[in-house]
């Protein structure tokens, strides 16, 4: 028979759970806040309570989901459509297509002729042995490198092509990189996260995406741990990245009397702006001037044209899209956005009915939608990411990140060709920001890199 239990024991192994539960939570949230510098015991124990407090989620998971290997995309929604599918295009055109080989099991970037679809050039770097050079200090900013951005998972962000073949590129939250065409690394800075979008402007420097940490903002606002917020910034850097521009988005917003959109709602918000693309200003226009920047904030559904010189915010759009990417400048008043048209729901985000290309013309101070039923027809609706360009004849380049496709419209509205990234086992892996070249100096850089390219390959 089993014995009577003293009160009190009962009473001194309740206290003993409560106190329990509350170490528990503190050495959990700590982990989940960043980590903090490294402590004996404290840390370990840190990484294995949270390993635990996964595992009811992760079974959930595995049970209502099919497991995906790294980058596999969210769902096969193209039936058994593999690689380039429809008619090349008859005017020189080039695609700078950065997608993950699930075949490689590794991201690369491919140089190619949208005249034939032919592969001109590849380049596919060894992440690996770039992030060995990184000081990975346990309880760092980079230590989780080469856990989650090694070649099995690292994804080749937006390259931006050189004319003499080398690339600039990140993954999300990485150093920036500079490989030579080759594949073979140049430089690469690891002084901030370096994520999201890279645009080059017409005097051959380039605006990145960073996110600081430590933070540039007061810690009264964000804490002073790292990963309690997203302090996003744009800088402008040289081609041998020398640091042009710094300034924390978050600055410009609390600089400009916008500090309500970052503190004013309900609870704390770890990354209230999410900026994912600066596109700049090439020249002046009535609306705009060189040296200006316009710059997508995702998680305000906010496009705003910005200018550094003076620290002014020139203009703000929000309302007409949701979650957008992609800015691009038409022409002398016109920008284009990719609306992702997706919304926070109670199920979570979704895509309402399609995305859409949004025109804005600064004249007339009204919206319009380039093709709309063709987006709707194709049942386009990538839910983050993704990217278009309108072509100047009114030819629209599109990528769904998401589902892995690629596709190029008519300006009447018909679907040239589209592009679906399968492996051979016929998975369907990530796309990753390509870009469409198209523009004269574009399709002369390329054509220069071929040239040496060429004359390196017969004299060898």
């Amino acid at each position: 028979m089993f014995k009577k239990i003293e009160i009190w024991v009962l009473y001194l192994v309740l206290v003993f759970v409560f106190i329990s539960y509350i170490i528990f939570g503190a050495i959990l949230r700590r982990e989940l806040t960043g980590g903090g510098p490294y402590i004996p015991v404290i840390t370990p124990l840190s990484k294995v309570l949270v390993f635990l407090s996964e595992i009811p989620h992760n079974l959930k998971y595995m049970k209502s989901h099919d497991v995906r290997t790294p980058n596999q995309t969210r769902e096969n929604r193209f039936g058994s459509l593999s690689g380039f599918i429809g008619d090349a295009n008859e005017k020189e055109k080039y695609l700078l297509l950065s997608r993950y080989d699930g075949d490689l099991k590794e991201g690369v970037v491919e140089l190619v002729d949208l005249k034939s679809f032919d592969v001109l050039h590849t380049w596919n770097p060894d992440i690996n042995s770039f992030f060995e050079k990184v000081d990975k200090v346990e309880g760092g900013v980079w230590e989780h490198l080469m856990r989650d951005n090694n070649n099995d998972r690292f994804r080749i962000f937006h390259p931006i092509l050189f004319e003499d073949g080398s690339l600039l590129f990140q993954g999300n939250n990485t150093p920036l990189i500079k490989i030579d065409k080759n594949s073979e690394l140049e430089w690469m800075k690891d002084d901030e996260f370096y994520h999201h979008s890279n645009e080059e402007d017409i005097d051959g420097n380039v605006w990145v995406c960073v996110r600081y940490y430590p933070y540039k903002i007061d810690e009264k606002y964000v804490g002073d741990e790292l990963n309690t917020y997203s302090d996003d910034g744009i800088r402008r850097i040289s081609s041998n990245g020398e640091i042009l521009f710094d300034k924390s988005v978050s600055e410009i917003f609390i600089e400009n009397d916008m500090e309500y959109l970052l503190f004013s709602t309900t609870g704390f918000k770890k990354d209230p702006i999410h900026l994912n693309d600066i596109q700049p200003v090439e020249k002046d226009t009535k609306y705009w001037k060189k040296g200006d920047v316009f710059l997508s904030f995702r998680h305000q559904s906010m496009v705003m044209l910005y200018r550094p010189k003076t620290n002014e915010i020139i203009w703000k759009g929000i309302g007409k899209f949701y979650h957008q990417h992609d800015v691009d400048i038409l022409d002398d008043s016109r920008i284009s956005i990719f609306n992702n048209n997706s919304k926070n729901t109670f199920s979570g985000d979704i895509v309402d009915g399609n995305n859409r290309v949004v025109i804005y013309d600064f004249e007339t101070e009204k919206y319009s939608y380039h093709l709309e039923k063709s987006l709707k027809k194709e049942d386009v609706r990538t839910i983050t990411e993704g990217r278009s360009q309108i072509l100047p004849n009114g030819d629209l380049f599109i990528e769904e990140t998401n589902y892995g496709r690629l596709l190029y419209f008519n300006s009447d509205g018909s679907l040239r060709w589209t592009h679906v990234n399968r492996s051979k086992k016929g998975n369907v892996y990530l796309v990753q920001w390509s870009r469409i070249l198209y523009e004269n100096e574009d399709i002369e850089k390329v054509n220069r890199f071929l040239k040496i390219k060429n004359e390196i390959t017969y004299n060898e």
